[in-house]
């Protein structure tokens, strides 16, 4: 004779297999967010790095650049 599930048995193990599903993309979806955050502290700080440095150097050109990009950068990341 086959080790056949009952239907409830059935049920419990689908049920419980949804709940894993739900888990595991709530999951990615933290990671995703943590990378995103990291990347974009990242960006950030290098270009107000180099911001600063060109206004160490007094370079009104390469500032203008660098500034007009940062405040894109914030747009598209909707800061």
């Amino acid at each position: 004779m086959k080790n056949e599930k009952s239907y409830t048995e059935l049920m419990k193990a689908r049920k419980m297999n949804k709940k894993v599903a739900v888990e595991s993309y709530m999951m990615n979806v933290y990671v995703q967010m943590i990378i995103d955050e990291s990347l974009f502290h990242y960006q950030k700080n290098l270009l107000q790095q180099k911001i600063d440095y060109a206004l160490d150097v007094n370079d009104a050109t390469l500032f203008h650049r660098l500034s007009s990009g940062y405040n894109k950068f914030l747009t598209d990341w909707g800061v």
